[in-house]
């Protein structure tokens, strides 16, 4: 399964870079991820949740980022068991650039394989579950930089406001 998508993040590219570099927002953003541990130079450990179909399974494996060039690209690469579910690996090639309007434009290439009792529920469920995940992912990722959508005209908002109206993310990285 090959999947590819671009999306524009409002945040700066910097700030981006680094929190696709934290391992407190990848367990946050990767759906069913309970735990993660590790760091960008070493790897990381998780364990994920997932449903496909009618086979649930918990995939414990490992996350390496490799290939990187700071702040423009770099790639993600999984690999987890689940037991008699089978096994599921994916890597993600993602790059970094600025936009005329002071956004990031991230850029991602997908491509995702499983076995065991998950390639026997067909390549159609399969394709359309990997999808969804990498568009959960992606999409918790950018919700999570961005600003809470916020009516307030600038003259009414103090700094405080202004940290709240950051995404999760954002805020993490602000201090």
């Amino acid at each position: 399964m090959d999947l590819s998508d671009t999306r524009e993040i409002a945040a700066d590219r910097m700030t981006v870079w680094a929190a696709i570099l934290d391992p407190e927002v990848l367990k946050a953003c990767i759906p069913g991820c309970q735990e993660m541990q590790g760091s960008p130079e070493e790897g990381f450990t998780a364990t994920v949740v997932q449903k496909v179909g009618p086979v649930k399974a918990t995939f414990k494996g490992d996350v390496t980022i490799s290939d990187i060039v700071e702040g423009e690209s770099l790639t993600l690469t999984g690999q987890g068991k689940g037991g008699p579910a089978g096994f599921a690996k994916g890597e993600a090639k993602v790059s970094f650039a600025d936009t005329d309007s002071g956004r990031t434009r991230l850029t991602y290439d997908v491509t995702a394989k499983v076995g065991g009792k998950l390639a026997q529920l067909g390549s159609r469920i399969i394709d359309s579950f990997a999808k969804k995940l990498a568009d959960q992912f992606f999409e918790r990722f950018q919700t999570g930089l961005e600003p809470a959508d916020n009516s307030e005209t600038p003259e009414e908002t103090s700094k405080e406001d202004e940290a709240l109206k950051k995404g999760w993310i954002g805020r993490m990285f602000s201090n």
